[in-house]
């Protein structure tokens, strides 16, 4: 990855990065909506071109714009808040293609349950001091122990968007 990105540590730019989610809840007739409000996160690029980094979000922010709901989310029905605060993503390797396509590679821990993911981001910006990554993935919620389907209104996959930009720590 060090084509288009300088060898060093990265720092997430909060104020100018998402992550969101959609799951569709009523037998796949009803789209909820939501962010996770705070997240966090860094990494480094280092001089052999390997990329390590964590993405952590702070699970009791996710606001769907209803209160009722959102307590529900927080709830061991679903992210058990107060067990298990936060959702994180620990970056072990990331390549990228010729056509700025970059393949991300990790571990995603929900619940306690780690599990590999793997995904294809889109580098949609990168100078020497930021670098801007989009991406859209799925993940199985029952893979992380959310197995919560009253009368079976949801179905087990739920898409992951994020827009995330970092900037070169002491930039």
């Amino acid at each position: 990855m060090t084509v288009a990105v300088e060898t060093g540590l990265w720092q997430l730019d909060t104020g100018a990065s998402t992550v969101a989610l959609k799951h569709k809840a009523m037998w796949g007739l009803v789209p909820v909506k939501g962010v996770f409000a705070t997240v966090g996160g860094g990494g480094e690029v280092a001089a052999d071109g390997t990329v390590t980094g964590t993405l952590t979000l702070d699970a009791a922010s996710i606001d769907t714009k209803n209160a009722k709901r959102d307590k529900h989310l927080r709830s061991a029905d679903f992210f058990d808040t107060d067990k298990y605060p936060e959702i994180t993503f620990a970056v072990r390797g990331a390549e990228l293609g010729a056509d700025g396509a970059v393949k991300v590679s990790g571990q995603l821990t929900v619940l306690g349950i780690s599990r590999p993911q793997t995904f294809t981001a889109r580098l949609s910006q990168a100078d020497g001091d930021a670098v801007t990554l989009d991406a859209t993935f799925t993940v199985d919620r029952g893979e992380f122990g959310m197995t919560m389907n009253q009368l079976g209104m949801m179905g087990g996959l739920t898409t992951i968007t994020t827009t995330l930009r970092f900037t070169r720590a002491g930039a």
